[in-house]
């Protein structure tokens, strides 16, 4: 022995015997001192739950093909420009631009729309879109949201996003 202390040396070899148990065993002694620790907030756990149950199967999931955070070439000096989001579902275009103030958007191709905000601990009142498509909302978005579509039959659900 050099004089150097090993784990080994302090600890021994332990033997857990089945590894899987072991596992599980620290698993679930993790979850109760993070549960303890650092609970989840009821706000946080019930906004899990909605958007749990508010899924839909049968939607269609818009996906994300602009956004002005990533996309748009920034301005020099301009501040508190509003956030140009555009989602595409198969034939059915969604853009919205997001303020401080809420938001406003137009279904494309232009049709009747009922559309919900997703996301937050209160649902938000839904919005109608016009025979041209266009929708406003004047509830600022706070947090993760996503935007739910219903079209004739169709159902459109945007991707989750941060306002």
């Amino acid at each position: 022995m050099n004089g150097d202390l090993h784990d080994d040396d302090l600890f021994g070899e332990v033997d857990w015997g089945d590894e899987e148990f072991g596992a599980g065993l620290l698993e679930e002694e993790l979850r109760q001192a993070a549960a303890v620790l650092d609970p989840v907030p009821p706000e946080l756990q019930q906004i899990a739950v909605d958007a749990y149950a508010l899924h839909d199967l049968d939607a269609r999931v818009a996906e994300l093909t602009f956004d002005s955070l990533v996309d748009a070439l920034p301005v020099r000096g301009v501040t508190d420009t509003p956030r140009m989001l555009t989602f595409r579902a198969g034939e059915v275009t969604v853009d919205v631009e997001v303020t401080a103030q809420g938001l406003m958007g137009q279904v494309l191709p232009p049709q009747p729309a009922r559309i919900e905000v997703l996301g937050g601990p209160r649902p938000g009142s839904p919005l109608t879109a016009d025979d041209l498509g266009r929708f406003t909302g004047d509830v600022p978005l706070s947090g993760p949201f996503a935007l739910r579509l219903r079209t004739g039959g169709d159902v459109v659900v945007t991707e989750w996003l941060r306002a």
